[in-house]
């Protein structure tokens, strides 16, 4: 059933020319999310999630018509994935929280003991390996009675999530030494709640995803702010928050589109990453500005981005110990205007358009000097914070075990990584690869187009045999070796 170390022994690495030493005290990882791998979706009293009720009222919305039901199964089979970890000889573990697992109803009254054990389970035997859990609180599995209260767009939320932090804090952070609290709120406000994409499948463009955004920042501040006051001294941890950007690359020279993509990262990274990291704290000046001059032509009596008190900005501000990156494309950015009577949306508000490049080498989807820029334009943005790539992966088109692209990734976007680090001075500590293995990529399912893994999971098989690929080999020699080759091939033998 588990083929790890018989296939680690049919693969070997061809290494030519010189290395590239990964940076002193630099560490490496790999990344999955609760509602992706765990299955057992209402195992041992577990609660609904708002993933749970889409994939099951709307089967028609996930390319595969499927499910998380029981996804990688890693409810069960926690134990080989950490066996995996272990044979790669990852530093540590990202992995996330299911809310409703340990909070069925999402409330505090209730803990599934059950939940609790799961995770305690996971985190032991992690630390009894000598791998180290990085822990996130919120990977997008929101207790489906919390989102029939208005989810995210409720203010309310960000009380109830610093009371399950609490109780998260309370039962692990005496072992867990790194929090992540919400995991890419963009891709939580704009694609769910602005564009209706996935759980919880609201369609509020320009209203709905402002909404998400004010509380999800004010979640974060307010679960940071508690552990610092209360488990701080006791457990010695770090908390932060993990944002999701793309780099955007002017399309030309034009003025116009270089101004464009300014305001492309600024209105995308600079949304999230300004209150917090920022010395002046609050949204972006350019984006308070761009809606609340679009709301006033759409004839609303006040900007559509909800502001925040003088108090909330000082109370977010410098809410993080460290940022963490999620960082998979790079866009070319030109200014485009959307004509006045359209209807709100954060792109109107924007007024950009993106493409990628297909003249781009190696590919329109491997850009590794868009990541360096990406870097140095958060160290120059944000006095150089210290940073956690907390995702960075390809996802595979054929599914085979040879997948030699994802090398090729990993490959050049280390080697852009270290640049920046050895040569930029960027304060970037850790790498993480998404993912540990190929799993239920929310609304694309299963497919084939979408699986991230390093190692392969056979999806028809009753006990989800999972199969490393190339890239784990690739991945498990830079991580033992301590450096990076130039020229680097993985073949069967």
């Amino acid at each position: 059933m588990f083929k790890t170390i018989n296939l680690f022994l049919l693969m070997k690495i061809v290494l030519v020319g010189g290395a590239t030493p990964v940076p002193s005290g630099f560490t490496f990882g790999v990344a999955t999310a609760s509602y992706q791998v765990e299955g057992g979706w209402n195992a041992s009293g577990k609660g609904e999630s708002i993933w749970d009720r889409f994939t099951h009222t709307h089967p028609e919305l996930v390319t595969d018509h499927n499910t998380g039901d029981v996804a990688c199964d890693s409810y069960h089979l926690w134990r080989e994935d950490i066996k995996m970890l272990k044979e790669m000889g990852v530093d540590y573990y990202r992995f996330s929280l299911s809310w409703p697992r340990i909070l069925p109803d999402g409330f505090t009254n209730k803990i599934n003991e059950d939940g609790v054990k799961y995770y305690n389970n996971i985190i032991n035997e992690l630390l009894k390996n000598n791998i180290q859990p990085m822990v996130t609180l919120y990977h997008w599995d929101l207790p489906q009675k919390l989102q029939d209260l208005g989810g995210w767009a409720n203010p309310d939320l960000a009380q109830y999530f610093e009371d399950y932090a609490k109780i998260a804090f309370k039962l692990f952070g005496d072992r867990v030494k790194r929090w992540i609290t919400i995991n890419e709120p963009a891709s939580i406000c704009e694609d769910t709640y602005g564009n209706g994409k996935g759980a919880p499948h609201v369609f509020s463009p320009g209203i709905g995803d402002y909404l998400c955004g004010r509380t999800l920042l004010l979640a974060h501040a307010r679960a940071y702010h508690m552990y610092d006051e209360l488990y701080r001294k006791s457990h010695g941890g770090k908390i932060g928050i993990t944002i999701d950007s793309i780099w955007a690359e002017p399309n030309s020279n034009n003025t116009e589109d270089i101004e464009a993509a300014e305001r492309e990262m600024e209105m995308e990274l600079g949304w999230w990453a300004n209150p917090i990291f920022s010395d002046e704290g609050d949204y972006p000046s350019i984006m308070k500005e761009r809606i609340a001059r679009n709301s006033k032509l759409e004839n609303f009596t006040e900007s559509r981005l909800p502001p925040f008190t003088n108090e909330e900005i000082k109370f977010i501000r410098q809410s993080a110990d460290f940022f963490g990156l999620n960082h998979y494309h790079t866009w070319s950015i030109s200014n485009h205007e959307y004509p006045v009577n359209d209807s709100p949306s954060y792109q109107k508000d924007k007024g950009t358009k993106g493409v990628q490049n297909p003249n781009w080498k190696p590919s329109p989807l491997i850009v590794p000097w868009g990541f360096r820029k990406l870097l140095n334009w958060i160290k120059k943005k944000y006095n150089n914070p210290l940073v956690y790539i907390t995702e960075n992966g390809i996802g595979d088109n054929t599914g085979i075990l040879q997948d030699k692209e994802r090398i090729l990734f990993l490959k050049v976007f280390l080697e852009a990584l270290f640049q920046a680090v050895n040569k930029d001075g960027c304060n970037v500590k850790s790498y993480t690869v998404w993912s540990l293995m190929d799993n239920m990529e929310w609304d694309s399912g299963y497919t084939f187009s979408i699986k991230f893994g390093l190692y392969h999971v056979d999806f028809n098989s009753a006990n989800r045999t999972r199969t490393p690929k190339a890239s784990a080999l690739f991945y498990k020699s830079i991580i033992k070796n301590k450096h990076l080759d130039d020229d680097v091939h993985v073949v069967v033998v």
